[in-house]
């Protein structure tokens, strides 16, 4: 005899001792927990389907080991921005042992895991002072990122002395020349003497194109000769 349970979002097909790993449930080594949304269960060909869950069918499992999931990673990359991220996760699991396949009401022979109000409660005070701690835990986590952010070296060297006002070249306002200024581009002279590569740094590392960077080149050099 199989069965079709849903657990943790999923679907399986299982019989008696199939064992398994699901998304984790509250128990202990040993323990016998009741899965009893079944969908369908069948011998053969003979196979009866609930609508969705079949009325008076469980499934009881034994809980053989509490564990996690291989590590997966998430790496996101915004395009000019200077912005990396890298998270883990790793999910937990329950790995169990199916017991028994019940129909039309029938008890489990062995013993059930009792139904965890008392944990439940206990999780949520749990839940509740950590609350807290992972509250200041998020505040120190991003500003120790601010700290980096603002660790990053500029892309060029700022010269010494008087910076000319780039909001003359056309096309560059005060956002652009505050952007120019933090990556050390704070005169004509600069951005008259920026080589290809130097333009292709600047169109991966901040948002302007390079035919953009090239046309403020081409004017800054008319206005580093006077």
């Amino acid at each position: 005899m199989f069965a079709v349970i849903k657990t943790g979002g999923k679907q399986y097909r299982v019989a008696a001792n199939d064992l398994l790993k699901i998304e984790k449930v509250e128990a202990k080594i040993g323990d016998i927990v009741e899965i009893g949304q079944v969908l369908a269960h069948g011998e053969g060909g003979n196979v009866t389907f609930g609508a969705p869950f079949v009325d008076g069918a469980m499934v009881t499992a034994e809980v053989v080991e509490q564990g996690k999931n291989r590590t997966v990673i998430a790496f996101k990359k915004r395009r000019r921005q200077n912005s990396r991220r890298r998270i883990g996760h790793r999910q937990l699991l329950t790995t169990v042992r199916i017991s028994e396949i019940l129909l039309g009401g029938a008890k489990p022979s062995k013993k059930a895991a009792a139904k965890a109000e008392a944990k439940a409660e206990a999780a949520a005070e749990a839940k509740a002072e950590a609350a807290p701690k992972e509250a200041k835990a998020k505040k120190e986590a991003k500003a120790e990122a601010s700290s980096e952010e603002a660790k990053v070296a500029p892309l060029f060297k700022a010269p010494k002395g008087e910076p000319d006002d780039l909001t003359v070249i056309k096309g560059i306002g005060p956002v652009a020349a505050k952007d120019l200024a933090e990556q050390g581009i704070v005169t004509f002279a600069q951005l008259a003497k920026l080589t290809d590569k130097d333009v292709a740094k600047i169109d991966e590392h901040m948002p302007f194109g390079a035919d953009q960077i090239k046309d403020w080149r081409e004017q800054a050099k008319e206005l580093a000769k006077k």
